[in-house]
């Protein structure tokens, strides 16, 4: 379909030449959000998007602050995939212009971000921010504006599709849902032999909470018992208590859906009070600080879901892994390769979309099927989730290996 030949143009120049390389209605703009490109001026009309000589995709993400790993690893990703289909001559002649603003980790910045965004930069469709929680401040505004955003690792259900069970029409998302990676997890426990096993999670992230209740009813229904379930919030740095208490529990397994720079230090200090047991967190551990944090002796027997291995022998994977590490002098991560599909996705809805109004593109990207990207082939359900496969890596001396990928 028009779709396949899309991806297969882009393809062949990636394979060829290894790349070169309103708003809330009313609302004005913000001070927030520095912009890596120019503003341009203009209307918001179908008609202005449609006779534009540039397509703008915009790149809201968490650049600074405490989480700016992935958002800077996102844009990587995505600015090498915009590179490629601009060397291939872009979109229908078209260059894309990969317009960045910093949410710095925060909603309200996240907020102020989107707004730039769609209403001074005009961006034809964003990359959301990183996190679910500056995502789901977001969603707002692109159904208000009606500028499609697809976010590479918001994992929360609700970030697609409200309580009410209605769906947000213009976001989408490249990356798997929370109970699918606790799921995942909890299976693999059950693969490990794991009968008792501890849920340690971040009680002030939406993303960790999601993949602690998966998780649960998961590994219950497989038979297991939670023995001790602990809470800890982002910023804290000591946990030798919690993890006391834990560990007076006996698990053979302990389950610690968070982001990196708090499971890091809960990593170390697990270790030094002779937690040895198999640890495992879902992507939000995917940082190379993680190891920094920990220690690659810590991180030995330790566990993550992710969207992706450097490692996965796949020509797709690999030509993407060469491509990167010429352009960036190291290995892709998950977040890099998220960032890759991201765009991708995106150029691919446009070109067939073959318009520039929100709506056709907002349509084209639900319309996607078997879409061949670096983190998995994946078709977009009704709820604008990828239907994609999950890969666990394991931790041997501070390098993930890839361990084995689990389909949905």
């Amino acid at each position: 379909m028009e779709k396949n030949k899309t991806l297969k143009r882009f393809a062949s120049v990636f394979l060829a030449s290894s790349l070169v390389a309103g708003a809330l209605a009313g609302c004005g703009s913000s001070e927030s959000g520095s912009s890596t490109s120019t503003s341009t001026e203009g209307g918001n009309s179908t008609d202005a998007n449609e006779s534009a000589e540039v397509i703008k995709i915009g790149a809201n993400l968490e650049l600074s602050g405490d989480v700016a790993s992935y958002g800077s690893s996102i844009l990587k990703g995505a600015q090498l995939a915009i590179e490629e289909i601009n060397a291939n001559g872009g979109i229908d002649g078209k260059q894309i212009e990969l317009v960045s603003a910093d949410n710095k980790s925060e909603n309200a910045e996240a907020v102020a971000a989107a707004l730039k965004l769609a209403t001074q930069d005009k961006v034809h469709a964003m990359i959301g921010p990183a996190t679910s929680g500056n995502m789901l401040a977001t969603v707002q505004i692109a159904n208000t504006n009606k500028v499609p955003v697809v976010t590479a690792s918001g994992t929360a259900e609700n970030l697609t599709v409200n309580e009410d069970g209605s769906i947000n029409e213009y976001v989408f998302r490249t990356c798997f849902i929370d109970p699918f990676q606790g799921v995942v997890a909890a299976n693999f426990a059950t693969e490990l032999g794991a009968k008792n096993v501890a849920i340690y999670a971040d009680n002030s992230s939406d993303y960790a909470k999601g993949l602690a209740k998966a998780f649960k009813e998961q590994i219950e229904a497989n038979g297991g018992t939670v023995v001790a379930e602990e809470a800890y919030v982002a910023n804290d740095v000591d946990f030798k208590s919690t993890l006391t208490n834990l560990k007076s529990a006996n698990p053979d397994f302990v389950f610690i859906p968070g982001y990196y720079e708090e499971v890091g230090l809960i990593v170390k200090q697990a270790r030094e009070l002779g937690i040895d047991v198999p640890l495992m967190g879902g992507d939000g551990w995917d940082s190379p600080t993680l190891v920094e944090l920990a220690g690659a002796d810590a991180l030995n027997n330790t566990y993550m879901s992710n969207a992706f291995s450097s490692e996965d022998p796949e020509e797709l994977i690999q030509d993407f892994v060469k491509a990167f590490e010429e352009k960036n002098g190291e290995k892709p991560n998950g977040f890099h390769a998220l960032g890759y599909d991201t765009a991708y996705y995106i150029a691919d809805a446009i070109d067939r979309a073959d318009s520039l109004d929100g709506e056709a593109i907002k349509n084209a990207l639900a319309e996607t099927k078997d879409f061949a990207g670096v983190t998995g082939s994946f078709s977009v359900d009704e709820k604008h989730n990828p239907i994609k496969s999950a890969t666990i890596l394991e931790f041997k001396d501070g390098s993930q290996v890839f361990n084995s990928k689990v389909n949905p």
